[in-house]
């Protein structure tokens, strides 16, 4: 034996038995041949192949043990991460293994007895070998020739497990749990240097933190809530004894499958404290006569078992692209499931509850289109509801694609937006100076020839663009109000595509795949597809006041020792002025609260201060409604997110049929429940009066005109600053084609840039009396060379239905007409 060896030997000898128990010659005879074989044999490998006399192996095994890594390294043990709502309600767990750490101070004393007296009896007296054990399992493993017995201690079983769980390979892992002697030999090495790390205790609590109890449990902590519903502290005697025996094999003594083989192990563990003085004999026969008394819990993993699945994976996905959990993704995700974190999101649970049900009102899981909602904290950027008219997983009525996320975040390449875009050439249009009470004129349908500028040119594709919801000259709040898609064609003629698009860009709103929005002359009606989210968080920036925030689902980390981390920032900043935004605010107000009988918004009203728009794709693919409070922004649409998109137009959603569907008869419903529940209760919050500048803006005398030609007459209204439209023909004395009157009339002050009424002679008739400006005139045969109009009052109000369809662009002498804009063709209810 080298001297490397026997002092090995002597070493381990000592921890065991102790040096001074060698005493005479015969005595150090018998103590060279025990260490021999058991340095050798036993301890260095337990049953060394004997092959080649004992004398070798034991050289052999020493050699090979003192080669072995002695530093015994430990990382923090894989604990399970809680993801909490905004009032502390468990909204998922994130687990590789479902542990919860806890001191040994929080485990009853019961279950730290059991585990010792059926584990390790002798844990306390002996060293990271215990002679006895190793010895009896040397004779049991030589008389059955194979590995039968291991002789383990709690620190070898301890340190084993230790190996397992920091293992960065399957086959890694595997060579931890191989039944060999080379095993053996490791951990014993290990359990050495543990020895020499951890105190007796120290050991016994990692020991209990780190098993398998079964379950898909791991520690004492999760073992007690899954089987009894109760905490590691808590455990009563029963309880105790039963945990205590399913470490050796969780599968095989399984309660919940194998009740009387689990009892039986239980109650072996209940002898086994009585042999060793854990406790008193009658205690145990006591405690061996009670039921298993299981109160089974289980602890989900992942967001199918959340209250709001479609929330909580837009939180994962967030969480794996935030550099603050780590620098790369396989870091951050080591981070959720085994870092033990206590992760607090943004989720109003009433809210939330309110939003789903709203959803689920009025579209069912297994109808073609899909209902998607979600909701903004305006000045904050907290998401504080996300749902969805389908379940989460795979099956009839189940998707696992979040509709109101984008794609990067589990979402879907989105939906068309309409009308609701027409925010956006509003605003532009409000921080251009262009005061709410111009007046532009709006036919049934145009065609935008000319180019329109956009931020790096023009776009000259022709745009035929028409209404569905009235025609006639509107100033801008009317038009909003009503959603006149030929109104707004021609007020981005004025604004150009640049403005509303910079402003959609900085309140956050990219295409749902990631692409940013394109320039295009049907900018105003909605043409890219997006995601609920995208829209609430944009209409939020106008309820605070110009205030964008990015939206954010994550408040607060904390990981497993207190410490809190960082989160995605909100990245809250003004976007734009708060004077611009106070007027958006009241313009939309009105759709939802204001004087027009004819406003697309009037069923949504919440009974407090509220601002919103409506929005319908080209024949209904998509039908939308945005909007909110000075406290809350909504996002609501419902579609076929099936390619090719089906329309929504003569189908039942919800159980009940839509012949035409529109923005305000499924999502605007849907959006009004939701925010009704949301601010029920709440203080009443009042959103700015804006300038009073900004509504009427620079005024000027409006020229008088009458029994002027068409031409002359447009010529002097632009040359005062006017634009000019053809509101009607009207019988008169005057000869066919001269101004009979003009709305507003001549004398009055009109804003600048407003559209002045023509209303044009077609001669004297003697069925036809001339209207005055108090009367609204009746269609009647057009003029030549003058298009046909739509009934239009004398006060600038059109008819709800026009009954005439203008389907040529004005005449080329009209000065101010703005032109036309993209092929695509869109309508809007």
């Amino acid at each position: 034996m080298t001297a490397e060896a026997s002092g090995a030997a002597r070493t381990l000898l000592t921890v065991s038995v102790g040096a001074s128990a060698v005493a005479s010659v015969l005595r150090r005879v018998a103590l060279f041949l025990a260490v021999s074989v058991l340095a050798g044999v036993l301890v260095a490998g337990l049953v060394l192949p004997l092959a080649g006399g004992l004398g070798l192996a034991a050289r052999a095994g020493a050699e090979a043990f003192q080669e072995m890594p002695s530093e015994f390294t430990t990382q923090p043990m894989s604990e399970r991460t809680r993801v909490l709502d905004a009032e502390g309600r468990v909204l998922a767990t994130f687990y590789d293994e479902n542990r919860v750490v806890v001191p040994l101070r929080r485990i009853a004393p019961v279950l730290r007895r059991a585990i010792v007296a059926i584990e390790d009896a002798r844990f306390f007296e002996h060293g990271p070998i215990d002679l006895r054990g190793t010895t009896r399992a040397f004779v049991r493993n030589l008389q059955s020739g194979d590995v039968e017995q291991g002789g383990s201690t709690l620190t070898q079983q301890y340190v084993k497990n230790v190996l397992i769980a920091q293992a960065d390979t399957a086959a890694e892992a595997e060579a931890a749990r191989e039944a060999s002697y080379g095993r053996k030999l490791r951990e014993l090495r290990l359990a050495i240097a543990a020895e020499r790390q951890f105190t007796k205790r120290e050991i016994l609590e990692r020991y209990l933190n780190i098993a398998y109890y079964g379950g898909g449990t791991y520690g004492a902590e999760m073992a007690a809530r899954h089987y009894f519903s109760t905490s590691a502290a808590d455990l009563s005697l029963p309880q105790a004894a039963l945990l205590a025996g399913l470490v050796q094999s969780p599968s095989r003594y399984d309660p919940e499958l194998y009740p009387r083989r689990a009892k039986v192990r239980r109650n072996l563990v209940l002898a086994e404290m009585v042999d060793t003085g854990a406790i008193k004999r009658r205690v145990g026969r006591e405690a061996q006569r009670t039921r298993l008394g299981l109160d089974v819990r289980d602890v989900g993993n992942g967001c199918g078992w959340s209250y709001a699945p479609f929330f909580c994976d837009y939180v994962k996905r967030q969480l794996l692209s935030w550099e603050g959990l780590g620098a790369s993704r396989s870091e951050r995700r080591d981070a959720l499931y085994r870092g033990g974190l206590t992760i607090r999101t943004t989720l109003e649970p009433t809210f939330q509850d309110a939003a789903q049900q709203a959803v689920d009102a009025y579209v069912d899981p297994r109808d073609f289109a899909i209902g998607a909602l979600a909701q903004v904290q305006p000045g904050t950027g907290r998401i504080t509801a996300m749902a969805q008219s389908r379940g989460f997983g795979s099956g009839p009525g189940k998707d696992f694609v979040n509709y109101s996320a984008d794609f990067v975040d589990g979402g879907s390449s989105g939906f068309q937006a309409g009308s609701t875009f027409k925010v956006f050439v509003l605003a532009a249009a409000i921080q251009q100076g262009i005061p709410l009470n111009t007046r532009i004129e709006a036919p049934q349908k145009i065609v935008v020839r000319r180019p329109y500028t956009t931020c790096d040119g023009v776009h000259e594709d022709p745009w035929t663009v028409q209404n569905s919801t009235g025609a006639g000259t509107y100033d801008v709040q009317t038009a909003t109000w009503r959603s006149v898609n030929t109104f707004f064609a021609r007020l981005e003629g004025r604004t150009g595509i640049c403005a509303p698009w910079q402003i959609a860009t900085d309140l956050g709103v990219t295409q749902a795949n990631g692409d940013p929005l394109e320039q295009y002359k049907s900018f105003p009606l909605g043409p890219f597809e997006v995601s609920p989210l995208a829209m609430a968080e944009a209409y939020a920036t106008f309820a605070a006041r110009g205030v964008h925030c990015d939206a954010v689902a994550v408040s607060k980390i904390v990981d497993r020792n207190g410490e809190r981390l960082s989160v995605p920032p909100a990245n809250c900043a003004p976007v734009l002025d708060s004077a611009v935004a106070d007027t958006v605010n009241q313009v939309l107000a009105g759709v939802i609260d204001g004087p027009d009988p004819y406003r697309t918004g009037q069923a949504m009203t919440l009974g407090r201060p509220a601002a919103g728009k409506t929005g319908t794709t080209n024949d209904s693919l998509a039908v939308w409604f945005a909007g909110y409070t000075p406290d809350l922004a909504t996002a609501v649409t419902v579609a076929d997110p099936d390619l090719p998109r089906k329309s929504l137009d003569k189908k039942t959603i919800g159980g009940t049929f839509y012949e035409d569907a529109c923005g305000s008869c499924i999502p605007g419903p849907i959006w009004r429940e939701a925010m009704a529940a949301a601010v029920k209760g709440t203080p009443v919050s009042r959103f700015v009066a804006p300038p009073p500048e900004v509504i009427t803006g620079p005024t000027a005398p409006v020229p008088d005109v009458r029994g002027l030609d068409y031409g002359t007459a447009a010529a002097t209204l632009t040359e005062a600053g006017f634009d000019v439209a053809i509101a009607g023909s009207v019988a008169s004395a005057l000869p066919s084609g001269q101004v009979v009157y003009t709305d507003p009339a001549g004398g009055v002050d009109a804003p600048l840039g407003s559209a002045i009424d023509l209303f044009l002679s077609i001669g004297a008739t003697t069925t036809s009396p001339t209207p005055s400006p108090s009367a609204s005139p009746s269609p009647s045969p057009t003029p030549s060379g003058i298009p046909a109009t739509p009934t239009i009052s004398p006060t600038g109000t059109a008819s709800p239905a026009p009954t005439t369809t203008l389907t040529t662009t004005p005449p080329p002498t009209s000065p101010g007409t703005p032109p036309a804009v993209p092929t695509d063709t869109a309508t809007d209810g």
